[in-house]
């Protein structure tokens, strides 16, 4: 199936969509629980977050004013995620409600019955009792060495796993929109969010029209592009783009509006009305990401952006080609 057939929304449209959710992101509390319509728009990701201060970097973050952070049973640092939040919340007199936590099932629990014990592994790691999201990682299952595109009854046991309490919501990664509209097809509950990589590199317009018109949320992972060292070196070839940090798009934006090149790229995200989860290991960073919720942007920025989008338009997580497997087909970038 092609690329749904939908009309281009401008950025400054966009824009105007995420602007009421970003001032309402903080704070929840008892009264005001987490919910799908206020998912904190700037959020706290802990791929590649090192065990050896990963439990720290999550506390500064919650000290810092963060309220949803976002993990992984693949990130191989749940236990030490989990000291950060309890840290985190005791230091800051938190109860466990005032914030947004996911976390996601890997491909090797996608078999129907090893569903809910993937879900009971990252509670336990983690400490919590339950998610408030919790998403299929990708559309991917892993067994036997062997990788197989497979998420149709994946979806179904993750949709039983609501009754348990254990999660209040779920939703997906990393899905083409062939494999989303196979999903709302065959299934009974719709994603509440859709995980996927988003960046002025890779802004996928009409995608992400496609899902607010369809009531999906959307979070953006690698907000900022290429800054993952598992991407390689920025710039390196002539076709990989230049690290958003000395783009000079980006740099004369931030001079302009008094801000950094990450809270420009954060804030631009922001914008769109998708959260975004930066990560960072260094208390100055993750201080400096969390600014970018004040960073103001005026229509000939996103005029700007939207240049550079159509000028490098690239994707920098692609594991198709490891793995065997199609992924992204139907996309822009494909």
């Amino acid at each position: 199936m092609a690329m749904v057939s939908i009309a281009k929304l401008s950025s400054l449209a966009l824009a105007l969509f995420g602007l009421s959710r970003a001032q309402e992101q903080i704070p929840f509390s008892p009264s005001n629980p987490p919910s799908i319509a206020s998912i904190p728009l700037l959020g706290f990701g802990t791929w590649n977050l090192d065990k050896s201060n990963a439990s720290e970097a999550v506390s500064i973050a919650l000290q810092t004013g963060y309220r949803h952070l976002d993990c992984a049973a693949i990130y191989g640092n749940e236990k030490e995620v989990g000291n950060g939040i309890k840290d985190g919340l005791e230091t800051m007199g938190l109860d466990r409600s005032s914030v947004w936590i996911t976390s996601k099932l890997w491909n090797d629990h996608h078999q129907t019955d090893q569903v809910e014990q993937g879900l009971d592994n990252t509670l336990s790691d983690l400490g919590l009792e339950y998610l408030d999201l919790y998403l299929m990682h990708w559309p991917v299952a892993s067994s036997d060495g062997k990788n197989y595109i497979d998420y149709v009854d994946t979806w179904m046991a993750m949709e039983k796993l609501l009754d348990t309490r254990k999660v209040r919501h779920i939703g997906v990664s990393n899905f083409s929109p062939h494999q989303l509209h196979q999903l709302l097809e065959q299934t009974t509950i719709k994603p509440a969010v859709h995980q996927f990589e988003l960046h002025p590199y890779l802004q996928q317009v009409d995608f992400v029209q496609w899902h607010k018109d369809n009531g999906i949320d959307v979070t953006a992972y690698s907000p900022l592009a290429n800054l993952n060292p598992i991407y390689g070196s920025p710039g390196e070839s002539k076709d990989t783009p230049p690290s958003l940090l000395v783009n000079e798009d980006i740099t004369e934006i931030a001079k302009e509006r008094g801000c950094t090149n990450a809270q420009v790229a954060l804030a631009w995200g922001m914008d769109r009305g998708c959260s975004v989860i930066p990560k960072s290991q260094h208390a100055d960073r993750i201080k400096e990401n969390f600014g970018s919720a004040k960073c103001k942007l005026e229509e000939e920025d996103y005029t700007t952006i939207e240049r550079l989008g159509k000028k490098y338009q690239k994707r920098f997580n692609n594991p198709s080609g490891g793995w065997g497997v199609p992924l992204y087909q139907g996309l822009e970038d494909a």
